[in-house]
């Protein structure tokens, strides 16, 4: 049985003309247009989506503080809760929502990653902003195990009840572990004491992630799953700066849905879409899959 994740955000409000490119990317729509958040968990619902992720993504103190509003972290943080929330309800009980703790500086910066005695008071603020609305937490684009150990080490004190997921980050050569160079299998190991109940790969190429899930159905009897990007990201790119970034061409819904039949084969059992990755891709994945089973 395969479980569908929803995909991406940030880059979907863009393409819709909602949010401006760059500054603070879905956090600007809660700002500005909540109800486009709304609708957007809604179309993830509607294509299949039987997981939706909290768009926490970019309301963290470091990328609110650029523009003065890191006072308004938590509160953030629960609106998108709400939504998530509101949504999953609408739909019925067969829909969960999964609450985002994701990386506190620069995606795929495993060397900004901020120190634990920084990490963990936030960490813990957002999962417990989350938790009410939260059925389950994923530790989504880890690039490192530090920073992995201290998003899965607070969504365990502050929810042991629910269950948590951790998501690593591939360096996008396939076969070089996580985007720090670290080891898929130490990252397993490090993991193991917060009894997580499910591991992944997402926001990298789907070659890397394919590579990465051989290795992975090799280190764990857990659930294990991927929601790749179709980005093709640059050297020195950030969330919010100028460098360029741009879409693969070449990974049309045909090849996402391709990839995602090989994941299911190869024992993948949650599969979504990450950044590029709208609800037409998720849709296609869905349909292509339920023919599968």
């Amino acid at each position: 049985m395969i479980t569908i994740l929803d995909g991406g955000m940030g880059g979907e409000l863009i393409r819709r003309e909602i949010t401006p490119r760059g500054e603070l990317w879905s956090a600007q729509a809660l700002l500005e247009a909540p109800e486009t958040v709304l609708e957007l968990h809604k179309d993830y619902i509607a294509a299949g989506a039987r997981i939706i992720i909290t768009k926490t993504y970019a309301t963290i103190p470091s990328y609110l503080g650029k523009l003065g509003l890191e006072d308004r972290f938590e509160e953030l943080a629960i609106l998108a809760g709400r939504l998530a929330r509101q949504a999953a309800n609408e739909a019925g009980d067969r829909v969960l929502v999964a609450a985002s703790l994701p990386p506190l500086d620069e995606s795929y910066r495993p060397d900004l990653a901020p120190a634990d005695d920084v990490a963990m008071p936030i960490y813990r603020t957002l999962a417990g902003a989350l938790e009410p609305f939260a059925d389950l937490f994923i530790c989504e684009t880890m690039s490192c195990i530090r920073e992995s150990v201290n998003a899965a080490r607070a969504a365990k004190e502050v929810a042991p009840e629910k269950p948590r997921y951790v998501s690593w980050t591939l360096a996008e050569q396939p076969g070089k572990g996580l985007r720090s160079g670290e080891t898929i299998a130490d990252a397993v190991a490090a993991i193991e004491e917060f009894d997580v109940s499910g591991l992944l790969f997402n926001c990298t190429s789907p070659e890397a992630i394919s590579q990465g899930l051989r290795e992975l159905r090799q280190l764990t009897r857990l659930p294990i799953g991927a929601y790749p990007n179709r980005l093709s990201i640059p050297n020195g790119w950030t969330l919010d700066n100028e460098v360029p970034t741009g879409l693969r061409t070449d990974l049309d819904v045909d090849s996402f849905c391709n990839y995602a039949e090989e994941w299911a084969a190869e024992g993948a059992t949650i599969i979504g879409g990450c950044c590029g990755i709208g609800p037409e891709y998720i849709e296609a994945m869905h349909h292509r899959l339920n023919q599968q089973l």
